[in-house]
């Protein structure tokens, strides 16, 4: 079931902006401790099993990147059956999903909006329509605004602040053309969401 509730809650219970918006980094500013426990957080009486910390982890992941936990658990078993790292191979799937890329690139102030940017159509990748949030981007690839909504009027604020901001090196932004080019895949060492620890994900899914 979508949860419907404050999301300053869930904000405030992770300890972390997992949404990305500003006012949330002046919510946590503001009470710095979980919802309801306010007295023995500032104590320090709060202590979590080592269960309970891979399990926040894995909601703050899934919460970060708007997806279910039934979404997560498979790009897991399929990152543990790549040779490689697997907790790196799982941040690249995550990074490289369409609307996380359409939000690193700059074209949406949160992921939240990207997804719904991604759902309503508004992206073509390659020349063609995709609609689908978890669709994952390969390098060489080309994103761009779909032609009949390059108008809306949705771009303007966003654009305004992409003059402030610069996307990663793995991708080449275009704004006047509503564009960018996936120039190559995100590593570790540099584009990796550093508030999930990923290894702790891997630790709740492996039990």
């Amino acid at each position: 079931m979508r949860y419907t509730g404050p999301k300053a809650r869930r904000v405030r219970r992770q300890g972390f902006n997992i949404y990305g918006s500003d006012k949330y980094d002046r919510i946590l500013q503001k009470k710095p401790y979980p919802p309801g426990m306010q007295a023995a957080s500032r104590t320090g009486k709060v202590k979590l099993s080592e269960f309970g910390k891979q399990l926040l982890e894995k909601q703050k992941a899934c919460y970060m990147y708007g997806i279910t936990d039934k979404q997560l658990r498979a790009i897991y078993a399929e990152a543990s059956r790549t040779i490689g790292n697997t907790d790196a191979m799982m941040h690249g799937m995550l990074e490289r999903r369409l609307d996380s890329t359409v939000y690193r690139a700059g074209f949406a102030t949160t992921r939240l909006q990207s997804r719904q940017f991604v759902s309503h159509g508004l992206f073509t990748v390659d020349g063609v329509r995709v609609t689908i949030p978890s669709f994952r981007v390969k390098a060489g690839q080309k994103v761009k605004v779909r032609v009949q909504r390059k108008s809306s009027p949705v771009f303007a604020p966003i654009l305004t602040a992409h003059e402030k901001y610069t996307p990663p090196d793995w991708i080449v932004a275009d704004p006047v053309a509503l564009s960018f080019e996936v120039r190559a895949l995100p590593v570790e060492e540099k584009h990796f969401e550093k508030g999930v620890d990923m290894r702790k994900v891997i630790g709740f899914y492996s039990r």
